[in-house]
């Protein structure tokens, strides 16, 4: 087989426990399951993975993204999409898009079904993003870099907006 191509049947999907579920969280209503498909058919810039979220779950937050824009599609399975103050049905053939923007555009898909729940997530591949959390007050810093000399560096921060520091702390 072309290295190109994957079928849908040959991806492994990986789970995040409930170890690595957020402290605090309410880590039983959520079901972290993908399976990773953008690396291993050799995309760059952008992202897909397959998503399986059990009945009554949901697989993140409901948050925003300010550089990458995604794209849903329901493969198998019904739930809800909740888009900024609203909620939507959602069944196996629809497509979603969510835009970048501020908590208008905030997103979070849930299995509202006795079934999981099964779709394609596709995203534009950003070095740098910020992501609010509207439910918590949070927002998220995320980048993968590489210097001059090709040494890659990773960021991941997640705070909330009183967590400020002045700019010559600690200088």
């Amino acid at each position: 087989m072309h290295p190109n191509i994957l079928n849908l049947a040959d991806v492994e999907l990986q789970s995040a426990s409930a170890e690595r579920a957020p402290r605090g969280a309410n880590a039983g209503g959520y079901d972290i399951r993908w399976g990773e498909i953008a690396t291993r058919i050799g995309a760059r810039k952008l992202g897909y993975s397959l998503t399986v979220v059990a009945p009554g779950k949901r697989n993140c937050p409901f948050h925003n993204h300010y550089a990458e824009e995604e794209m849903f599609f329901i493969l198998d399975g019904s739930g809800e999409l909740r888009y900024g103050d609203s909620r939507h049905p959602l069944r196996a053939g629809d497509f979603i898009a969510c835009p970048t923007g501020g908590p208008q555009t905030a997103h979070q898909i849930i299995n509202t079904g006795d079934v999981e729940l099964r779709y394609l997530a596709v995203s534009t591949m950003a070095e740098i993003e910020i992501c609010d959390y509207p439910d918590s007050g949070k927002f998220g810093v995320f980048a993968q870099l590489s210097d001059a000399s090709g040494q890659a560096r990773s960021l991941r921060h997640l705070a909330r907006g009183d967590d400020t520091r002045d700019y010559w702390d600690g200088e």
